[in-house]
């Protein structure tokens, strides 16, 4: 006697290990068909926020002449790199239910250690910037204690520590004080560019990264004998990286300088943005730690009862969130080249927004870190086209109000048509 059994991204699969399925297999109609499916179903991912990105670039370029410019290309590209990092942190407890609104402030005062260290106290940089990634690590996992273990609300404990750590930074780096970043390494990081040549050799290796990972997962699927999709998927894909990034590589390597210096390139944070965003997708996708991550974002109860350590995943997302937190702050310093007891405060709720535009459900067991990304391209792009319209800072919170909103709306209501229970 045979049965069938339906697995989904949220349930532990004690036979094919550490393999998350993709849902649904076959042919290029047979997925079609299926997110077809899913979209009437209510699951739309990150339909929206694509849609809304090109709605976006195309109103700002017709409202501006220089949104589409190569010289606000790369800005909107350093622009959105802090808050993509900050909301790929944030998804790994949106996918548990859970929130940290102590994410940026934690960014900001590892960053405020990390500088006053190197400038005033003369820490060589490396270990100094350690300091800061330590801190970020000691607050994930106090965070991780109290949610877990001993059962706070995560809005309750990060929202104390929202506010007491806004005063931390005020001790560390004094009210109105400021030191800048004096390590050009660092500097770079938002300032500095690939060569020409780099842009296509990190499109090269995008390529062969993306290929290899596709083939390494037929292959282990089949192992494990779990059906494949179809081979000509993987090739699709392929090739739509291959245009779509070869479109912007292009585009970036163009002169976007305005004097005599030639100013062309990959911005150096890009690859770093998205080597972060493989190795987190990948940690998500592809091991035991990510599938548990989905159960108990989709139903703590049922996947403790299945053997999930649910405490132990709880706290290493929140790990992972403050350290990621402090790398975004990082990202923020660099950009600006120096240090103050403001850094994070306002950015934590756009990294929430960022995460809830892109398609992450703010219930828990939905959600990628893609999403996120292209959450704060939405962002990001509201952002600089305001900007280059040179509207006030008012209308932006506005508009980034409303399309949160709007977001929450959609996922509220894909929850309903999806079966959920409307409270």
């Amino acid at each position: 006697m045979t049965s069938s059994v339906t697995r989904t991204e949220a349930s532990p699969d004690p036979v094919a290990g550490d393999l998350i399925g993709s849902g649904v297999e076959g042919g290029l109609s047979d997925q079609l068909s299926a997110w077809w499916q899913r979209v009437r179903g209510g699951d739309m991912g990150a339909l929206p926020a694509v849609g809304g990105l090109v709605v976006l670039g195309i109103l700002f370029s017709i409202l501006s002449p220089y949104f589409l410019t190569e010289r606000n290309f790369a800005n909107l590209m350093n622009q959105a790199a802090t808050l993509v990092v900050l909301g790929i942190a944030l998804v790994f407890v949106l996918l548990l239910g859970e929130i940290d609104l102590s994410a940026g402030v934690t960014g900001g005062v590892g960053m405020a250690l990390f500088v006053v260290l190197n400038a005033q106290f003369h820490v060589p940089w490396p270990l100094a910037l350690l300091i800061g990634f330590g801190f970020g690590f000691a607050t994930g996992a106090l965070i991780g204690f109290f949610v877990a273990r001993v059962g706070i609300p995560s809005f309750v404990v990060t929202l104390g520590l929202f506010l007491g750590f806004q005063g931390l930074a005020l001790v560390v780096i004094g009210s109105g004080g400021q030191f800048r970043l004096e390590v050009p390494e660092l500097i770079a990081l938002q300032n500095g560019n690939l060569p020409v040549w780099g842009g296509w050799v990190m499109l090269v290796i995008m390529l062969l990264i993306s290929g290899g990972t596709a083939f390494w997962d037929r292959a282990r699927r089949r192992r494990a004998g779990v059906p494949n999709r179809a081979l000509s998927l993987v090739f699709i894909k392929l090739a739509a990286i291959a245009v779509g990034g070869g479109v912007v590589v292009y585009f970036l390597n163009e002169n976007r300088g305005q004097g005599l210096v030639e100013v062309a390139g990959v911005p150096i944070v890009v690859p770093i943005v998205l080597t972060l965003l493989w190795l987190g997708t990948f940690l998500l996708d592809r091991t035991k730690f990510g599938r548990y991550l989905y159960a108990i974002g989709g139903n703590a109860e049922a996947a403790r009862r299945s053997g999930v350590k649910v405490r132990w995943i709880k706290w290493w997302a929140f790990v992972i969130c403050s350290a990621l937190a402090v790398f975004s702050g990082l990202l923020s310093v660099a950009r600006v080249g120096a240090v103050d007891a403001t850094v994070g405060r306002d950015i934590v709720l756009s990294g929430v927004a960022a995460a809830v535009v892109g398609g992450v459900s703010l219930f828990g067991g939905r959600g990628r870190l893609v999403h996120a990304a292209i959450g704060a391209l939405v962002i990001a792009t509201i952002t600089n086209g305001l900007g280059l319209l040179n509207l006030p800072a008012g209308i932006n919170l506005l508009v980034t109000g409303g399309v949160l909103i709007l977001a929450a709306t959609v996922d509220a209501l894909s929850r309903v048509r999806s079966g959920g229970m409307r409270m």
